[in-house]
């Protein structure tokens, strides 16, 4: 099910889809969030809603990175990706998208259940944050 997340304190929607992931991935708020994509953007010499950018965001905080099975990579929605991924946390990375998925539910400030990931970013079980 989807969610409507979008912690911006001043409420915007202003293309800042990593830093809405990254706040609900790592339970903290916006403005955390913002500063570790920044920081993490800057010490990189890249933009902070590069995927390699908040991919290390993720790394660095207990993350792994994997593919989506190749059996349906064209029809797999996020919906059958939150039905197959009931339990944990979850980042799914679109193209040119990236939204959070907790317990099965997909927290955002669009509906991207009928979208196509291209791969997700998951949360071992038992992982401290380290934040």
């Amino acid at each position: 099910m989807w969610i409507y997340y979008n912690p911006n304190p001043a409420g915007r929607n202003v293309g800042d889809c990593s830093v809405r992931a990254i706040s609900a991935a790592l339970d903290v708020d916006w403005e955390t969030a913002y500063d570790l994509v920044c920081s993490a953007g800057f010490d990189m010499c890249d933009m902070p809603d590069s995927n390699g950018v908040w991919g290390a965001v993720l790394r660095k905080h207990g993350f792994y990175r994997s593919s989506i099975p190749n059996y349906c990579p064209d029809c797999y929605t996020a919906e059958a990706f939150c039905n197959d991924h009931p339990f944990g946390i979850y980042v799914l990375g679109f193209d040119g998208h990236v939204a959070t998925v907790i317990d099965g539910d997909i927290y955002d400030t669009l509906d991207v259940s009928k979208d196509i990931p291209q791969y997700y970013w998951y949360l071992k079980e038992g992982t401290n944050y380290g934040i």
